[in-house]
């Protein structure tokens, strides 16, 4: 199986990651792209009661599309969720064709000597990274490919889509339009989320 892992704290899960996903499926024909919400993420900040609304909000926005699946492998160990650790679990699953490829943003890629046994991750995926920025330098990069990083850049056009913006928005009060997601709009209301 040609598996790819989007990985991610989806705060809330947005129309670009849908597209990001999509984009990966029609130009690299992937048999599955997995979508892995992170329990507790170990580089950001942020309120762990919201973990079940965003694994929540993620099953809502992918619940269209039969190639997009949804995995709880993060939430089942109830602590940090580190990359190494869920790809590894992912080798035990599943029967993988080649490598795990994974999707990622610039913003992420870049820091990405950081992460948690990142020496042992470099060898066991292949990223795709997509821009999250409108002045993108791939030089910026080089010194990862020189140590041994397996990557690739996207060329999915860039759009800025923040999800820190979508929540300062529903605190506002302000519409939340861009997220053009109907089923997590809703939920996001329902629940009273990010006010």
């Amino acid at each position: 199986m040609r598996l790819c892992v989007f990985q991610g704290t989806f705060n809330p899960i947005h129309k670009i990651h849908l597209e990001v996903a999509k984009y990966a499926k029609e130009h690299y024909n992937f048999d599955n792209i997995l979508f892995i919400p992170a329990y507790i993420p170990p580089h950001k900040n942020i309120d762990k009661k919201l973990a079940d609304h965003r694994f929540n909000m993620v099953k809502l926005a992918i619940s269209d599309y039969n190639y997009f699946n949804i995995s709880d492998i993060e939430y089942k160990h109830n602590t940090n969720s580190y990359t190494y650790n869920t790809i590894t679990e992912l080798y035990k699953k599943y029967d993988i064709d080649g490598k795990i490829n994974f999707l990622i943003g610039t913003d992420a890629f870049i820091k990405i000597e950081s992460w948690y046994k990142t020496e042992e991750l470099k060898d066991l995926v292949h990223f795709i990274v997509f821009k999250r920025t409108d002045n993108f330098n791939p030089s910026d990069f080089d010194k990862l490919k020189e140590k041994g990083y397996d990557f690739e850049f996207s060329q999915m056009k860039y759009t800025d889509v923040s999800s820190t913006e979508l929540r300062q928005n529903v605190k506002n009060g302000k519409s939340i339009n861009d997220l053009e997601l109907p089923k997590v709009k809703e939920y996001i209301k329902k629940h009273g989320l990010y006010l």
